[in-house]
């Protein structure tokens, strides 16, 4: 039996992990799970999952949560309790469903354990690749993305020689906007932004979607899990999303791995690996397709990929720049406090804010995702 620390159950990618497994009481149980505020789905999970132990980062949520839960179980606040948590608790697998920064730093305590790690916060690769891919072969941790993309290339990378791939090719649907001209991007609206046509995630991964800073933020993460060099990595646009990404070798063979898009079968590849297990998730059937396109993405239309590409050029303090930057546009943008269109320049601005510093430490990571976040919430 795996005992399963679900961080941001009640988010998309945590209600995912749980639908899978539901599916396997023998295989997986649930020991800890955490949310930010949403107690409403997260009293539901706990009821059905009966965890040892819960976190609601949202501190007068949790007391709202004692007052009101009826099992026996123990509930901690504040985000220094998820640090608590995955230091202290008892699990095999940490399953990092929490958007954004804030899933750092207990994926750095589950790791000094020696835990699996499945992945779905990109965020965590992105501001700290470096640091992370040392710590994970300091600790004899196992690194498990759950991103689709990233899932895809594992997949298509089991049994090949790192050293005969020629590149990775990370497909992108393109999102909501894809045929919009970018002279409309000032006035789409927070609705029209949500309204992806292929997958149901959360708001922030969402517009991130729309943006295509959700691509530039995979392909900064794909350079440290994999560890292959900026130049290896192309993004194509694939509206259809059944390809969920390539690797080409160096003979010209290309290697895709396919499938419907549903998040829950990337979960389940992290959490059963190297198993794979039936399940009843909807096959994709190939005699219906009726077609497979590929484009290269437009660099100016989608200004926050071309930030991301810059970013991974310079290396350094800039991911955590780029990504923190990001968080705040976005979710200034949620709150319509500014446009669609302001995003991509607000990370701009925070990136030529600052000056870069090469290798940086763990504190200093901490230290700059705080000083950028300052800095977009004051333009």
């Amino acid at each position: 039996m795996k005992k399963v620390l679900l961080l941001g159950s009640t988010g998309s990618i945590g209600v995912n992990s749980l639908n899978v497994i539901r599916e396997y009481p023998d295989i997986f149980s649930v020991s800890v799970l955490t949310a930010n505020n949403n107690i409403d789905i997260l009293k539901k999970q706990i009821e059905e999952f009966h965890p040892q132990t819960v976190v609601v980062v949202d501190k007068e949520k949790a007391e709202e949560l004692k007052r009101s839960l009826k099992i026996n179980c123990n509930i901690f606040s504040g985000k220094e309790a998820l640090c608590q948590v995955a230091a202290n608790s008892d699990y095999n697998i940490l399953l990092g469903a929490v958007v954004g920064f804030s899933g750092l730093a207990p994926t750095i305590e589950a790791i000094k354990r020696g835990k699996r790690i499945a992945l779905a916060n990109k965020e965590t690769l992105v501001v700290a690749g470096e640091f992370i891919m040392n710590l994970i072969k300091e600790f004899n941790a196992e690194l498990l993305p759950i991103d689709s993309e990233h899932s895809a290339i594992y997949q298509c990378l089991m049994g090949e020689k790192k050293e005969q791939v020629e590149k990775l090719i990370i497909t992108a649907s393109g999102g909501p906007f894809l045929n919009t001209d970018q002279n409309k991007f000032s006035s789409i609206t927070v609705k029209e932004a949500l309204n992806h046509p292929n997958w149901s995630m959360g708001n922030k991964i969402t517009i991130d979607s729309a943006t295509m800073m959700n691509k530039g933020l995979e392909v900064i993460e794909a350079r440290w899990l994999f560890g292959f060099l900026p130049k290896k990595l192309e993004v194509l646009v694939h509206p259809q999303s059944i390809i969920h990404s390539m690797v080409q070798f160096i003979d010209g063979s290309i290697k895709a791995q396919l499938g419907f898009p549903d998040m829950r079968l990337p979960i389940q590849f992290a959490l059963t690996y190297p198993n794979r297990i039936e399940n009843k998730m909807e096959r994709t059937n190939m005699a219906t397709l009726k077609e497979l396109t590929f484009f290269e993405p437009d660099l100016i239309k989608y200004k926050c990929l071309k930030l991301a590409y810059q970013v991974l050029d310079k290396g350094g303090i800039t991911p955590c720049v780029l990504n923190a930057a990001n968080e705040i546009a976005v979710s200034r943008f949620l709150k319509e406090d500014i446009k669609f269109s302001d995003i991509p320049n607000f990370v701009d601005n925070a990136l030529n804010k600052f000056k870069n510093i090469i290798k940086p430490d763990i504190e200093t990571i901490f230290e700059y995702d705080r000083l950028t976040r300052d800095y977009v919430l004051s333009l």
